[in-house]
């Protein structure tokens, strides 16, 4: 067994308690999901728009079918890249895909948001993979390299929502403790 430095179980606990309250969840389990999926799908499109490079970072990979499992909503997501196509299915009919990656909604966003590594969440527990690792590996990559910032590609989406979002991130974060916007990169001059 390996036992973590102090700091990184420390984060993993963090990061693992951070949820979605079920206050938000329960609705979510009599949703229709067609139309989440034709908002997601709509997403999809356009941040595939605004960074094309992802999908030829994923190179061989675009016809692949990647499981999200956000394990702390009720239903799983499907990503079939060069489709664009983002799709929600139930649990119990979830269709079979090339590759599945599992974790809390925290370690996906904390992920894509760049504030922490693909590989230490994998390595601490915190997101599991499953399938063709390669195909997740190449995907990750991709997320990685665009430097995604989810609430500006929503803002971007739907511009008469920007500004409440943009006031609403900050608050939201700090009351949820999810990472909801990338992490600033930039360094502080002095």
């Amino acid at each position: 067994m390996i036992n973590l430095p102090k700091q990184d179980s420390a984060m993993q606990q963090a990061r693992e308690n951070v949820t979605i309250p079920k206050i938000l969840t329960a609705p979510m389990h009599v949703l229709p999901l067609w139309p989440v999926s034709i908002a997601l799908s709509q997403l999809a499109r356009k941040l595939l728009r605004a960074h094309p490079t992802i999908l030829s970072r994923i190179d061989k990979y675009q016809e692949n079918l990647f499981e999200l499992d956000i394990t702390d909503l009720p239903f799983i997501l499907r990503l079939h890249p060069a489709r664009a196509e983002l799709r929600a299915f139930r649990r119990s009919a979830a269709p079979d895909a090339d590759a599945r990656i599992s974790g809390s909604l925290a370690a996906f966003l904390a992920m894509l948001h760049g504030v922490e590594d693909g590989d230490s969440l994998y390595f601490s527990g915190s997101l599991q993979i499953e399938g063709d690792t390669s195909a997740v590996l190449a995907l990750r990559n991709a997320l990685d390299d665009a430097e995604l910032d989810l609430s500006t590609e929503i803002a971007n989406a739907l511009p008469l929502l920007a500004p409440p979002l943009r006031l609403a991130l900050a608050p939201l974060e700090k009351l949820t403790g999810l990472h909801l916007q990338r992490a600033d990169t930039t360094p502080e001059v002095y």
